[in-house]
């Protein structure tokens, strides 16, 4: 008698999952030196990508190398050894920690068979994008880091069917399995010509997007309103930050890069300013440069915020590697130089938060809060709202009676320190933010301060 199958049946079973890390020793020069992470924990953070990817991690082994192999990467006896425990594990997909180049991505699929899928921590992350990618601009984004990444490892056992695949729907739209999303669905591909004409045409839409959202940013600036970004290592609680901060219920969720595209919601602080706060895509170690450069136009806000507030997850046992890695990535993008906020989250794990904000105690500038719990947020607006303060320009202006247009705009985002009405005007003295200082300096009685 035959049983009916249900949805679950259908189900297919997730990928089973190798993962491999190599501990580099100190070298002089060359591209593989060691980093702020123990391998270990490198590893394990490999590991929760691979579960956010959708795999299921079955084995995993470490080496600890001067350099790398030219031809396997890791030493060839390692090789042999972990296609041999491939084979009791019933592992499909081999991920290394590291970027692999083409060359050794093609012999370790000899070594290890062909039916096993390799792949690197690169891919792993741009696969994990594809899925998220939930808007037409994160899914332009996705595709083009995706197709630079896969350009140099074109074999000519791959086959033409990403473009239409593609354009038939988002980048996360596939189930064909880890690393064959977008234009890796199917383990594709296409002449390189065609892949440089699709990249070339994207770069294009991208182009449009930065337009757009440049404009977006330019009506929110008319509107004299600060702009505060809010950056951090991946899963550290910026949605849940804003969420809290603002009312909203944007999606947030205890997984990596739960969120891609930057989301901004008004935010009114203490002192009765408003001020836009911009959630945007977290950073990771060994972030692949290609992304960096594919989510420009996000990135932008950014490079565009009046404030970074820097969500740091003090629960995190390497929390201050991950603050490192940020400052590193805000320094690759040209964000260093801009007014910080470091919020030290997740305050509610401890018994004790004043003794784990301790251990940070080389950051400056820091607030501890629970954006979960809501403690300690009134003082993570109170900071934001004094930093903002700190970069406002005194003014000392003459403005005539029939603006009161822009009394009231002092009034709203800025600080009155003297107000007084004359035969000639409404003298006020004030601390206004830079947005506003345009509209004003016409009716200025003396220079800004430098």
């Amino acid at each position: 008698m035959s049983r009916r199958r249900s949805v679950k049946d259908n189900i297919a079973p997730p990928e089973q999952a190798y993962l491999v890390g190599v501990e580099w020793k100190e070298i002089p020069d060359g591209r593989y030196v060691p980093g702020d992470w123990p391998v270990e924990e490198s590893m394990a953070e490999l590991g929760r990508l691979a579960i956010t990817a959708g795999l299921e991690v079955v084995g995993s082994s470490t080496q600890r190398l001067q350099r790398p192999n030219p031809a396997t990467f890791i030493g060839s006896g390692k090789a042999e050894e972990i296609a041999t425990e491939l084979g009791s594990s019933g592992a499909d997909v081999v991920v290394f920690d590291d970027e692999l180049a083409p060359r050794h991505q093609r012999e370790l699929e000899r070594i290890f068979g062909a039916d096993v899928k390799v792949m690197d921590r690169t891919g792993l992350i741009l696969d994990i994008f594809a899925q998220h990618a939930s808007t037409r601009e994160g899914a332009l984004q996705v595709e083009l880091a995706q197709y630079e990444y896969r350009l140099p490892r074109l074999t000519q056992t791959w086959t033409q069917q990403a473009l239409t695949r593609q354009a038939g729907g988002r980048a996360g739209g596939s189930t064909g399995g880890v690393g064959l999303r977008g234009p890796g669905e199917t383990k594709l591909a296409m002449d390189r010509y065609v892949i440089r004409r699709r990249i070339a045409q994207i770069r294009r839409d991208l182009d449009e997007v930065r337009a757009a959202r440049s404009r977006q940013r330019q009506k929110r600036r008319s509107k004299g309103l600060p702009t505060v970004a809010l950056v951090g290592y991946t899963n550290a609680g910026k949605s849940t930050l804003l969420n809290a901060l603002s009312g909203s219920a944007i999606y947030a969720a205890n997984q990596l890069f739960a969120t891609l595209d930057p989301t901004t919601r008004r935010v009114t602080l203490p002192g009765g300013t408003a001020v836009l706060i911009t959630d945007t895509v977290g950073f990771i170690q060994k972030l692949p440069t290609d992304l960096i450069a594919a989510f420009r136009a996000t990135l932008e806000e950014v490079l565009e915020a009046d404030l970074l507030v820097h969500v740091i997850d003090v629960s995190h046992p390497h929390a201050m590697d991950q603050a490192r890695t940020v400052f590193g990535t805000l320094k690759e993008i040209g964000a260093d130089d801009l007014p910080v906020v470091n919020l030290l989250n997740k305050i509610d794990r401890f018994q004790d938060p004043a003794a784990a904000c301790a251990a940070l105690g080389d950051l400056q500038d820091t607030v501890a809060a629970s954006a979960l719990t809501g403690q300690g947020l009134e003082e993570v607006l109170a900071e934001i709202e004094a930093v903002l303060e700190s970069e406002m320009c005194p003014v000392r202006l003459m403005l005539p009676f029939d603006r009161g247009d822009l009394v009231s705009l002092i009034h709203e985002r800025g600080l009155i320190e003297e107000e007084s009405h004359h035969e000639e005007g409404t003298y006020v003295e004030a601390l206004v933010p830079d947005q506003i200082l345009a509209q004003l300096m016409p009716y200025a009685t003396e220079s800004v301060a430098e």
